[in-house]
């Protein structure tokens, strides 16, 4: 499985107009080769490094997507695939939250997640609630990391 954006390259600088300091809204992603057997997709993107990466603290979630079909191959520029559900990110809403880091340059892992099965409405799961209802039904799994320092950031 691989997933890609034709925004940025893995391990690159994620644009500006995907985060803070620019129009926050979620940048496009393509994947392909996902596995036989794959009935529904999640996405899952998460800072590992907040809040400084020199001592990081926590994992600051900034997306939780589930139930995208398998008949996707991508996500358009600041959209959601028809059918798709989303969960709750570390600012307590619903939907993308671009990268906005307080100290540093931050990784930005996007992780893509085929399942074998369509989850029930869960509602808007956090992070924690989809890992945990994903359990048992992974059958593949890639990701891609993109970097980001806010302009306001030492």
């Amino acid at each position: 499985m691989i997933i890609e954006s034709p925004s940025f390259m893995h391990e690159g600088s994620i644009p500006l107009r995907y985060t803070c300091d620019g129009l926050n809204v979620s940048p496009p992603l393509i994947w392909r080769d996902i596995p036989a057997g794959t009935k529904s997709l999640a996405i899952i993107v998460d800072d590992p490094d907040a809040p400084d990466p020199a001592s990081p603290k926590m994992t600051w979630v900034h997306w939780v997507l589930y139930n995208i079909p398998d008949t996707a191959c991508g996500i358009k520029e600041g959209s959601v695939p028809e059918g798709a559900k989303t969960g709750v990110n570390d600012s307590h809403h619903t939907g993308y939250d671009g990268p906005c880091p307080p100290l540093g340059r931050h990784r930005y892992f996007f992780k893509l997640y085929a399942l074998n099965i369509v989850l029930p409405d869960l509602g808007h799961p956090t992070k924690t609630a989809l890992i945990k209802s994903m359990q048992g039904h992974v059958i593949g799994s890639a990701q891609l990391i993109g970097l980001y320092q806010h302009r306001g950031a030492l």
